[in-house]
């Protein structure tokens, strides 16, 4: 865990951390694969950066409300600017993912972009930007895991630090690597069904239901069950989240693929 990454010596003294530092650098990466790949799929760069820059404000808006709601009231109502500190650490995906469908939605109607492959353009940029800025989590010591096997070669002890959210002293599951590591897979999953794409939305689809896969998996290993469960203590609510976005995912993959079926019978 390394909190902080470098204090600059200005204006009384600047602080880096490195949980905002990894959340910018997945949001370029992000941004470089959209920049990428709509003009390989034929779409306007220009509006597909622009709907980016909106969505990114969206997630973080969207990530920093829930994550208050769930994790933080009591700080929030004693502290109201904290809301606005996101490099300190806090943001909780599933908020960010709701506003950007919001947003996205919004502005492809607006821009009358067609959505869906423009979502597919979007959906792996959104799996390495995520990858990505889990390492931050990791770094700042939060999403942490729940108690490990200290003599196991996987368990991470964090020390005593005022800037992580983490147990200090405890041996507890590398949660934010494991899921990192689980959506460079997803990412990586995403370009073999992008390379052989028989339908416009099956990249989202795909998207949708691995991410569930990876989140309801990580659900059982996270240890900060401040997000609250629906069945206590083996289905919190983000993997309650988690089941009917993998139901919402396969509906999309299997209506779209009938309907391109139709569409490709009609045409012959």
């Amino acid at each position: 865990m390394y909190p902080v990454l470098f204090k600059i010596p200005l204006f009384g003294g600047i602080t880096v951390y490195s949980y905002g530092v990894m959340v910018a650098l997945g949001f370029i990466a992000a941004l470089a694969w959209i920049n990428y790949d709509s003009k390989r799929q034929g779409l306007n760069s220009a509006k597909s950066i622009d709907l980016a820059f909106y969505l990114i404000l969206a997630a973080i808006v969207g990530s920093r409300i829930l994550h208050v709601i769930v994790s933080e009231r009591q700080r929030f109502i004693d502290d109201p600017l904290m809301i606005i500190r996101i490099w300190e650490g806090g943001l909780v995906f599933y908020g960010g993912l709701i506003a950007a469908l919001a947003v996205a939605y919004w502005y492809m109607r607006k821009h009358r972009m067609p959505a869906l492959k423009a979502c597919d353009v979007f959906s792996p940029a959104i799996a390495l930007g995520h990858a990505v800025g889990r390492i931050g989590c990791f770094l700042a010591g939060c999403c942490y895991g729940r108690e490990a096997d200290a003599a196991s070669w996987y368990s991470v002890v964090f020390p005593n630090d005022p800037h992580t959210f983490a147990p200090p002293g405890l041996a507890v599951y590398p949660t934010q690597l494991m899921e990192s590591a689980g959506e460079f897979m997803n990412f990586a999953l995403l370009m073999i069904v992008r390379r052989y794409k028989r339908f416009d939305g099956q990249v989202l689809a795909c998207y949708i239901m691995i991410y569930a896969l990876i989140r309801l998996t990580m659900e059982f290993f996270r240890g900060d069950v401040e997000r609250g469960f629906v069945w206590e203590p083996w289905l919190s609510t983000s993997g309650f989240i988690s089941i009917l976005l993998f139901a919402v995912g396969a509906y999309i993959y299997v209506h779209l693929r009938r309907r391109a079926k139709t569409a490709g019978r009609r045409g012959s």
